[in-house]
């Protein structure tokens, strides 16, 4: 989902309504990925639990909110979904979302059919620690030798790392595509285009 602006700007919003410091729109982007309260943890290093508590609630009101005027899937994501669950490919999500705002992205997008399964950020480890992955490949009961991190983050990236699986890069996301070509994926891929090309030549 092209969601990364949305959190960016209600990451600032919930900031200036907690009146603690709005950080830079960049620092804001980089935390895209890990939990909520990782989030705010990584952005206000010297708040305490309630500040995290507070913050993450007005967070969650602006997001909701900017969710209710619209939030899109990139173009060609659907078609790429379908055709790789018709294709016999087992798929899944480990997202920063808690499950509650994965259940209403699966259920506003329509693609939750498309998944076999699905970790949260509220549910287990949060990025980049590897137990999202590691549980999904159990559930799934996939090996590491067979499974693919597609992802838009560095926390993504890392995360696959972290649980030895190869990685895919999407690098017209949250992330700049220096920073996640450091960590050695298979390809950095600029739109869904180019994603299903390279599957159509490695799979």
């Amino acid at each position: 989902m092209d969601s990364a602006e949305i959190i960016v700007r209600s990451i600032r919003k919930a900031s200036l309504d907690a009146d603690f410091p709005v950080p830079e729109p960049e620092a804001a982007r980089h935390v895209i990925g890990l939990g909520l309260m990782e989030a705010m943890a990584h952005l206000f290093p010297d708040a305490g639990m309630p500040d995290y508590g507070k913050l993450s609630e007005h967070y969650r009101r602006h997001y909701l909110k900017a969710w209710d005027e619209g939030v899109y899937l990139f173009e060609g994501a659907r078609e790429m979904i379908e055709q790789l669950r018709n294709s016999g490919h087992l798929l899944a999500v480990a997202t920063g979302k808690g499950r509650s705002g994965l259940d209403s992205a699966f259920e506003i997008s329509g693609i939750g059919r498309y998944f076999h399964a699905s970790r949260c950020a509220d549910e287990t480890f949060s990025k980049p620690h590897p137990a999202m992955l590691l549980e999904l490949m159990e559930e799934l009961g996939a090996s590491a030798e067979r499974t693919l991190m597609i992802g838009d983050t560095t926390h993504d990236l890392q995360m696959a790392v972290n649980a030895g699986v190869a990685s895919l890069a999407m690098c017209h996301g949250a992330h700049p595509r220096e920073n996640l070509e450091a960590l050695n994926p298979l390809a950095c891929l600029g739109d869904f285009d180019e994603l299903r090309a390279w599957f159509d030549s490695h799979t």
